[in-house]
């Protein structure tokens, strides 16, 4: 069946998205246009200058000081998506094919934890994760030396907290990727003499990449902009992107600085999201047919 596509001249179709479209324009391009305008100007005496100049600009790529905090962030969020994705696919396989019975409590739990205040569950790792916590106790209780236990403000310790954090949202995307699977061709590759480790390689995870693909570019943009995690469990002794953009425009007051780093921050995302969608939409037909 031929699905037939409105023009984007159809008057329908422009009443419908208006407010959509008004609500882009006003919240999210004004803003970054403003905020792109305010990287050309200047400072003085810790006061804005209107001087429309690449100063700034010149500032940012001329320090490799502020590019080495965007590949650490860059590594740090990188990790974070194969974390997230490495944890995610066996839970959500088993939510889908091993746990229907209990799948909706689960989902719970999940949603819940997701749910409850950042911060508080942040201040609840450094309390698990501190010298005198729970997890060093076990672990000197083992036999472990106290060195060896050092996990907190530590590059790991921000790491940990960051996979918390955002796990869920490569949880339920793989999730719904694997539920949307038909399992008659899963039964029809043991048929064949598959075997489960070979199904799910060469059936089930080639079916599941949009969901994954989705998770990972989600996770990984929001990975771009955290915060709380590098500070608190991080101690600070290693700022990401968004501490780097805060210390801009708080301390050293320097507001076209702050927003010049806030544009490569958003540069990096986009591009993601574009290398993403052109690998999710490459084949677009491919997954249905296998499918059918």
């Amino acid at each position: 069946m031929e699905v037939k596509h409105k023009p984007l001249t159809d008057r329908g179709l422009l009443l419908a998205t208006a407010p959509l479209t008004l609500l882009m324009i006003t919240f999210f391009l004004i803003p970054l246009g403003m905020t792109a305008l305010l990287s050309f100007q200047g400072t003085q005496y810790y006061r804005l200058v209107w001087t429309w100049d690449i100063a700034t600009w010149r500032d940012v790529f001329s320090h490799w000081h502020y590019w080495s905090i965007m590949l650490r962030t860059l590594s740090m969020a990188l990790n974070c998506v194969l974390l997230c994705i490495l944890i995610s696919l066996p839970v959500a396989y088993a939510l889908v094919h091993r746990l229907r019975s209990v799948e909706n409590h689960i989902k719970i739990l999940i949603v819940f934890a997701f749910l409850t205040d950042a911060v508080l569950k942040t201040f609840g790792w450094v309390l698990f994760l501190d010298r005198s916590g729970v997890l060093n106790g076990a672990l000197e209780y083992l036999g472990f030396a106290p060195s060896a236990t050092d996990i907190l403000f530590s590059p790991g310790a921000t790491l940990i907290g960051m996979v918390y954090n955002l796990l869920p949202y490569t949880i339920f995307t793989i999730y719904l990727s694997l539920d949307r699977i038909d399992r008659d061709l899963m039964l029809a590759a043991y048929d064949a003499g598959a075997s489960r480790l070979r199904t799910f390689w060469e059936v089930t995870l080639p079916l599941a990449k949009p969901g994954v693909l989705a998770g990972g570019v989600l996770v990984f943009v929001l990975s771009l902009g955290v915060f709380l995690e590098p500070k608190v469990m991080g101690g600070g002794t290693r700022p990401m992107a968004a501490e780097l953009i805060r210390q801009t425009f708080e301390t050293r007051v320097n507001w076209p600085l702050g927003a010049a780093l806030t544009l490569v921050v958003i540069v990096i995302g986009t591009v993601t999201l574009a290398i993403a969608a052109s690998v999710m939409f490459r084949n677009p037909s491919k997954p249905g047919e296998a499918q059918k």
